[in-house]
């Protein structure tokens, strides 16, 4: 493994980097079993597109190859930026197809992928703003500085896993605010805002439609 010592910093840096990518992965296949209708060409294309950013990360994480962090960098933000787009064109779609689909069950399930996508996307946000990075939370030593963890306040010498920025765009996405982990930048904060932003829009909007329609 690049740039370092010892197993336990190996652990620390592979574990949650393949945890990450997965993540990414994990977004095109939700994006592929979205209905047609809330997707822009085929729905297979941005798990392409994410595969071809991924498959070089891998690599760089599960082998020798040392990739610089500004590539790695640039290899996670694209497809995490075309994803953020994809789940926004989604949401937009969503809300201008909802009076033609009188379907509650396809209602409800096209509302949990993009639940689900959400929670996901801004999750891989979280990891990847967080301190500069993976690579740079760990030169740092997992100091606190986008969010502030519990076991970060403590004091003891504790590295956040992409486990941990799921569970905090998971809160994010059904409390609509930070549980036990608080935002300390702007940047931070805007990310969170926006998360809980489409994760009311989609529920809001797609349950008063399926209670409309079983009313009805």
């Amino acid at each position: 493994m690049h740039h370092t010592a010892s197993n336990d910093d190996t652990e620390e840096a592979v574990v949650p980097g393949v945890s990450a990518l997965i993540g990414i992965l994990l977004t095109g296949l939700l994006y592929l079993v979205l209905p047609a209708n809330l997707t822009i060409g085929p729905n297979w294309l941005l798990l392409i597109v994410e595969g071809v950013f991924v498959v070089p990360l891998f690599i760089d994480v599960l082998t020798t190859w040392n990739l610089s962090h500004t590539v790695r960098r640039m290899l996670v933000l694209v497809p995490l930026g075309v994803s953020t787009l994809a789940l926004i064109v989604g949401v937009a779609l969503l809300i201008l197809t909802l009076p033609t689909d009188t379907h509650a069950t396809n209602l409800l399930r096209t509302g949990a992928l993009l639940w689900a996508f959400n929670i996901l996307v801004f999750a891989l946000w979280y990891w990847e703003v967080d301190g500069g990075g993976p690579w740079k939370r760990h030169l740092a030593g997992h100091r606190a500085a986008d969010f502030l963890f519990p076991q970060q306040a403590t004091g003891e010498h504790w590295a956040p896993h992409f486990l941990d920025y799921l569970f905090v765009a998971f809160t994010g996405a059904t409390a609509l605010s930070p549980a036990d982990t608080y935002p300390l930048t702007r940047l931070a904060k805007m990310l969170m805002m926006c998360e809980a932003l489409l994760s009311l829009t989609v529920a809001a909007i797609l349950i008063a439609r399926a209670v409309n329609i079983l009313g009805g």
